[in-house]
């Protein structure tokens, strides 16, 4: 029985060989290596259409196994190559914005969906948050993750309402498992650690927010912060914090928590993303 393939692995493998092929200077050796790899694409791209189409023929079960098939990451992956997968282009992109908002909702923001021609979708970003920096880093790292999760095939995307950044290029931040953060129910403020950082996580009628473990007004923990239906209170100063609106302090005071990007795509448990 051949050993379990590290999918992620072997798909960076498989990356590091296509740019190592495209690198090749052109001549016979070059153009024979592109021929094979494009007929066993295509021999492997006719093999799953017939599967598919076996399935289909087969009822019930067939169905069943045909989901099975496309709720598995890499076997849905080839489908997408080869233009077997079931659910159409726009339906996925639609559902990876949906997987997002909620996290562009707590900066006050939105994200709209203009069209989506020749493989390219049109965004724009709505709200509060529209134009201002937040926006971009908010762009860059939950909806081009979630688009490129729900929909690689994915041609192009552009974006109306991401500022410039006078030149400047922010860290690449990475995004990083955090299933520890998966149960946490309805009202419950749970304090994690990922990768040395704390990180504060609560779920706001079913949505998932988390923040650094940092109050913005002394600088404390929020290890012992109180969460009272949407609003967290500091417990060394008494601050309360707004958290559905990007942690941002009651009252007058222009004090605000730091969020973190957070994203819950079904079937992938939860994932953060931190500042390397």
């Amino acid at each position: 029985m051949a050993a379990a393939l590290d999918s992620d692995r072997h798909l960076e493998r498989v990356q590091q060989l296509t740019q190592a092929l495209e690198a090749l200077e052109d001549g016979p050796d070059k153009r024979i290596a592109e021929e094979l790899v494009g007929a066993i694409v295509a021999l492997y791209g006719y093999g799953l259409e017939r599967i598919i189409g076996v399935l289909a023929d087969s009822g019930v079960a067939g169905q069943e196994i045909h989901e099975r098939m496309v709720d598995d990451g890499v076997v849905a992956s080839l489908l997408l190559i080869h233009d077997l997968y079931p659910i159409d282009l726009e339906t996925r992109v639609r559902e990876a914005l949906d997987s997002v908002r909620p996290y562009m909702e707590s900066h006050g923001g939105d994200v709209e969906l203009l069209g989506l021609e020749d493989g390219v979708a049109r965004l724009r970003l709505a709200g509060s948050c529209h134009g201002c920096a937040a926006s971009a880093a908010t762009l860059e790292l939950a909806i081009k993750d979630a688009l490129d999760e729900a929909a690689p095939d994915l041609a192009g995307l552009e974006v109306e309402g991401v500022a410039a950044t006078n030149g400047a290029h922010a860290p690449t931040p990475t995004w990083m498992s955090l299933d520890s953060a998966a149960d946490v129910a309805r009202g419950e403020l749970r304090t994690v650690a990922v990768h040395g950082a704390e990180l504060v996580v609560a779920n706001i009628d079913g949505t998932l927010l988390a923040y650094r473990s940092r109050c913005a007004g002394c600088d404390a923990s929020l290890g012992d912060a109180a969460l009272s239906g949407e609003i967290l209170t500091c417990a060394r100063c008494g601050r309360g914090f707004d958290l559905p609106r990007a942690g941002r302090a009651l009252g007058s005071e222009r004090a605000q928590l730091e969020p973190v990007p957070l994203l819950r795509p079904a079937g992938s448990g939860v994932k953060v993303a931190l500042g390397r």
